[in-house]
């Protein structure tokens, strides 16, 4: 198994700062968050973007994914969305990362529109992403919260090129069981997304083990040789603890969780 951290839990890091933080903690990557308050955003130069990935080599470690915000089930025309998409990709592509991440963001939307949008914008990004050697993944988020909603949408589209981000978070918020994601997402999962909480009303990040959600279920899911990425949202909850005393502490507790014979070689 490979561990990764999320950039959300260092705001306002320097890159090469975050990915030494990380791989000296023992963690194997980053998932960098693609937003333009961070170092590296699909509007950054080409020079940036060979800048950022020698930061990240250079540390030990690699790039997960990028965590972008287009949001394929969304109202509105598909142009922008599949621009953003393409965008997105080629910054996943620029930084040898596997992955980049979407939200569904259907909103209000009838669950039926809001799954056409997706399975449609998806089907049409999905080859471009695979031939530049990035799997576009819809994680379980806002609209489609449950492992079965995000299933839903990748069985229509239908295409290696698009794939899952399973929240640990969300889908448990909704009340659907890890066995129960996962049997939803097969062949479609990317990679996990671990964090914990005190309880469903106060979703201030804690460091993994402290809280109450269910990641022996969720790491038991995990697919042997895969990734596990810890997501700790400090960016909106200032207020939460420093992750530079958590980090070792928390790779320790994934690595626990690990069923005997899945640990990395």
């Amino acid at each position: 198994m490979r561990y990764a951290f999320s950039t959300l839990g260092l705001p306002g890091t320097p890159l090469a700062d975050s990915a030494a933080l990380a791989a000296g903690h023992g963690y194997h990557g980053l998932e960098l968050r693609a937003h333009p308050e961070e170092p590296l955003h699909p509007g950054s130069t080409a020079a940036d973007r060979a800048a950022g990935l020698r930061a990240v080599t250079a540390a030990g470690a690699t790039v997960l994914g990028v965590a972008g915000y287009a949001r394929v089930a969304a109202p509105g025309e598909d142009g922008p969305v599949l621009a953003e998409l393409r965008e997105l990709v080629r910054l996943a592509a620029d930084l040898e990362a596997p992955y980049a991440r979407v939200f569904p963001g259907g909103g209000t939307l009838p669950a039926a529109e809001a799954d056409a949008n997706a399975v449609r914008r998806l089907r049409e990004a999905a080859p471009f992403a695979e031939r530049h050697g990035v799997r576009i993944l819809l994680e379980t988020h806002d609209s489609h919260r449950t492992a079965a909603d995000t299933a839903r949408v990748l069985d229509a589209v239908g295409h290696r090129g698009a794939g899952a981000l399973w929240d640990v978070l969300h889908t448990w918020l909704a009340g659907e069981t890890p066995e129960a994601s996962r049997r939803s997402l097969a062949d479609h999962l990317g990679y996990l997304q671990v964090k914990d909480v005190a309880s469903a009303r106060e979703l201030t990040p804690l460091g993994l083990g402290a809280g109450v959600l269910p990641l022996a279920e969720a790491v038991a899911q995990a697919p042997a040789g895969g990734w596990l990425c810890w997501e700790y949202e400090r960016r909106w909850y200032p207020a939460a603890a420093d992750p530079a005393g958590l980090l070792t502490r928390g790779r320790e507790h994934l690595e626990r969780l690990v069923a005997p014979g899945r640990q990395a070689e």
